[in-house]
């Protein structure tokens, strides 16, 4: 199974048309569909259902897909990796991104290092714990940012300058809305918003043995997805300070949990990473900005 082969199977998978496919890889129509047959033969499976004038993956074919978009990311990322090994003026780093008021100080270093090397480009994914390492592991990123502590027998780590306040976000006409601070008798009952992780891990653990009378009404792994669900006064949202526009005009103030529910951000990366030139670079100036390393 060769890289050039899925390139031409993901295309007709985008375009769900095999002449449309074959104009944005440059090739004839029959040469493609020849290429495409060869690749079912090979796997024994039938990837696509032809209709008449579009094309339909099978369910096969949407296994292949998601597997080949791995390969073909990670074919492309190690290209580009010894292209630039002996070009430190130019290259790309991939990171994974929690979701923090933080991220401008990642934002900072991102900054300092296209002044050195102009021709450096970046890439952003955003996702919880879960997303990011999974990306981390399989050689997608470099680097990623977590909420919590990473497992020390995988990752290094550097934590973030400052920590980020828990509080609670909801609808300026509220009843909690009133108050300087939520305290946990304050959200019982309520049907509350918030990422699944931090629920669990977090703020369970916060409410300690009144945990269970919390109501998760629904899971979000973007805050600001479940700031319309708050807008739409179908709940509080439990989140990071700054992260949602509270200003006067956005309808919405956040008031911090108590007792204060702090949460340090962690920059991690393999113990088993290959670094380019450039990501090695970008670490020792991380190195010298941040605080504590694991």
């Amino acid at each position: 199974m060769e890289i050039k082969t899925l390139r031409y199977f993901l295309a007709v998978a985008r375009e769900e048309n095999m002449t449309h496919a074959a104009e944005l890889l440059h090739v004839t129509q029959p040469t493609l569909s020849k290429a495409l047959r060869a690749l079912e033969d090979e796997l024994g499976k039938k990837l696509f259902t032809r209709h008449s004038f579009s094309i339909a993956l099978t369910m096969e074919g949407r296994l292949l897909r998601d597997r080949a978009e791995h390969l073909i990311s990670m074919a492309d990322k190690i290209e580009e990796e010894f292209l630039t090994l002996d070009d430190i003026t130019g290259g790309d780093i991939y990171f994974g991104l929690a979701e923090s008021c933080q991220i401008q100080y990642l934002a900072q270093e991102v900054k300092k290092l296209k002044s050195r090397y102009p021709n450096f480009t970046y890439h952003i994914t955003s996702g919880d714990t879960e997303q990011v390492t999974e990306k981390l592991d399989k050689g997608l990123l470099d680097f990623a940012v977590l909420t919590e502590k990473p497992e020390t027998r995988k990752y290094h780590y550097l934590v973030f300058p400052v920590s980020d306040t828990w509080g609670a976000v909801m609808p300026q006409d509220h009843p909690l809305a009133s108050k300087k601070v939520i305290w946990v008798d304050d959200l019982a009952g309520q049907p509350l918003f918030t990422s699944e992780q931090g629920f669990r891990f977090v703020i369970s653990e916060w409410a300690k043995d009144r945990a269970e009378e919390l109501h998760l009404e629904g899971s979000f792994r973007l805050s600001y997805n479940a700031a319309m669900f708050v807008k739409a006064g179908l709940g509080v949202m439990l989140t990071f300070e700054h992260i949602i526009d509270c200003s006067p005009e956005s309808g919405l103030v956040f008031r911090p949990l108590y007792p204060a529910l702090q949460n340090k951000l962690y920059l991690i990366w393999s113990k088993y990473q290959t670094f380019t030139p450039l990501a090695e670079k970008f670490l020792e100036q991380v190195r010298e900005s941040f605080l504590p390393q694991g």
